[in-house]
């Protein structure tokens, strides 16, 4: 069960019509959005969608030219990712800042070391960082065989859930995932969309970040879609099915108009298929399996006489 789901809470975070301008260049335009304690919000888009102007103004590295952007009702232009941090509000990235020769612990500390004693004396908690890596881990779901081990021995899905229980320890309040299934295989993506759900039920607002709806759908509560810099929706998940947000993203007219090219250089169009990734179903975080392939017909097939 979420921990918020009044919609009269105010929003961790909120932009209203928010658009930024590079010189003469518009990377995003009127993009509006609001993520509360116990939400996941999902940014959907292709490449150049905007999708990573849309998370440097969040994270604090650039500032909106327009619009608003608000932190729990307040106003706010971000001067810096420190500021955000300050905010509550963590960004862990697709290529994940770690140092991967180094133990888990260390990485989960990484920047913010415990230390003991003083002056001359003054060392590592090495105890303290041990044990808080691995209960923090354990919180999470994550039961990790050795937290000594080198963090870069750990699958991508692992590596990820680190970063995010790191961030949840160090008080996060709205966590931006950026792509953190995309570069990851079926069971992985699968691990990672359970501890979003895990996140969520914690009282953190998320914003996942994705190109991919069936990733999006199982665990998201609002879904944003973005197009070259400007949204081409914005649903609650009560008001669209998978198949509708799958058909947004995919752009049905842009298919129709590549079937028909495909057709003139005598190219066989009879089927299109679409992959989806397969996740195994886990009833207690809420995702359900989803078929590998599904054979859509698209158009059919003219009447050639053969």
């Amino acid at each position: 069960m979420n921990a918020v789901t009044d919609t009269k809470t105010v929003p961790l975070v909120e932009l209203r019509d928010a658009e930024k301008r590079y010189g003469n260049i518009i990377a995003l335009r009127d993009v509006s959005l609001k993520v509360a304690a116990g939400e996941v919000m999902c940014v959907l888009g292709d490449n150049g969608a905007g999708k990573s102007t849309l998370i440097k103004i969040i994270a604090g590295l650039h500032q909106h030219t327009d619009g608003e952007f608000l932190i729990e009702g307040k106003p706010v232009k971000l001067g810096s990712p420190r500021e955000a941090l300050n905010y509550g509000i963590a960004t862990v990235y697709q290529d994940l800042a770690v140092a991967p020769l180094m133990p888990v612990w260390r990485n989960f500390f990484l920047g913010s070391e415990v230390t003991k004693g003083w002056g001359p004396f003054k060392r590592l908690d090495v105890e303290f960082m041990r044990k808080t890596a691995k209960k923090e881990l354990l919180d999470m779901g994550i039961d990790l065989r050795d937290v000594d081990q080198p963090i870069g021995t750990l699958s991508g899905g692992e590596r990820q859930c680190v970063a995010i229980a790191r961030a949840v320890y160090f008080g996060a309040k709205v966590l931006i995932l950026d792509e953190p299934t995309a570069a990851l295989g079926v069971k992985q993506s699968g691990v990672v969309l359970r501890y979003i759900i895990q996140a969520r039920d914690r009282g953190l607002g998320v914003i996942f970040i994705t190109h991919n709806p069936h990733h999006a759908y199982p665990v998201g509560d609002r879904f944003l879609l973005l197009k070259r810099g400007q949204s081409i929706g914005y649903h609650e998940k009560s008001e669209i099915t998978l198949e509708e947000l799958t058909g947004l993203m995919a752009g049905g007219a842009e298919l129709e108009q590549l079937v028909h090219e495909l057709r003139q250089v005598g190219t066989s169009t009879d089927t299109v298929r679409t992959i989806r990734d397969e996740i195994e179903e886990d009833p207690s975080a809420g995702v359900g399996r989803i078929t590998v392939t599904e054979v859509v017909t698209v158009v059919p097939p003219e009447d050639d006489g053969r």
